[in-house]
C-alpha cells in the first residue's frame, strides 16, 4: 500500500510539473519571443490607420462591390450566401464535374465581363471566377487587376495610368522570388485609392 502511494504521489506530482511547463511556460514564452520578434503577424497583420481605425486583416480578403474599388476573387466562406466570412473558411467541396459549380463559373465569367466592360469573348482571369481553397484569398492576379483598372478609374474619375500605378504599389511579389505568381492585395489597393487626393 505504502508503495501503491509513493507511485501515485509521484505520478501526480510529474503531472503537475508538466502542466506548469506545458500550459503556463511554454505558452508565455512563444507569446513573449512572439511579440517581441513578430509583433505584426502575432497579432493578425492588421491594417491600421494612423488613428488607430483598424481596417481589416492583410491576410484575409474582404467583400467589395462598388465600381470604384477593386473587388476579389469570388469566396464560398460563410453561410447563406455571406462570403468572406473569417469564422467559416472554407471551399464550397464542388468538384470538376459539378453542373452547379460549371453553372456558377459561367455565371462569374458573363458578370465579371459586364462589370469591367469587356467583349463577351474576352478572356478572363481564373481567380477572377473562382474561389480559392478557403474562401479568403486576400489577393488577385496582376491581370485581374489591370482589367478592373479602367473601370475603377471611370468610377474615381482619375487616370487609369494613376489607378495602374497603384496597382503596382500594391502588387506582391512571387514567395522567395520564384514560388507562385505575384498577387495585388485588394484591401490594400483600395486603401491606397481611399487615400487619394
Amino acid at each position: 500500500m505504502k508503495k501503491l502511494f509513493s507511485e501515485l504521489r509521484s505520478a501526480v506530482m510529474v503531472t503537475l510539473a508538466f502542466a506548469v511547463v506545458c500550459c503556463g511556460l511554454y505558452p508565455l514564452v512563444v507569446f513573449g519571443v512572439a511579440q517581441v520578434f513578430f509583433r505584426d503577424q502575432a497579432n493578425g497583420s492588421l491594417i491600421v490607420d494612423t488613428d488607430g481605425t483598424v481596417h481589416g486583416s492583410k491576410l484575409i480578403g474582404q467583400q467589395f462591390t462598388a465600381d470604384k474599388y477593386f473587388h476579389t476573387r469570388p469566396s464560398d466562406a460563410g453561410a447563406n450566401g455571406m462570403a468572406y466570412d473569417p469564422t467559416s473558411s472554407g471551399g464550397s467541396n464542388l468538384g470538376p464535374t459539378s453542373q452547379k459549380l460549371n453553372d456558377a463559373i459561367k455565371q462569374n465569367i458573363s458578370d465579371y465581363r459586364t462589370q469591367n466592360n469587356l467583349d463577351t469573348n474576352a478572356p478572363v482571369p481564373a481567380d477572377a471566377v473562382t474561389a480559392s481553397g478557403s474562401g479568403l484569398d486576400p489577393h488577385i492576379s496582376l491581370r485581374n487587376a489591370e482589367l478592373q483598372a479602367p473601370r475603377v478609374a471611370k468610377a474615381r474619375n482619375v487616370s487609369v495610368e494613376k489607378v495602374l500605378e497603384l496597382v503596382r504599389a500594391n502588387t506582391d511579389s512571387a514567395s522567395l522570388g520564384f514560388l507562385g505568381e505575384p498577387g495585388v492585395n485588394v484591401l490594400e489597393l483600395n486603401l491606397a485609392l481611399d487615400s487619394l487626393k
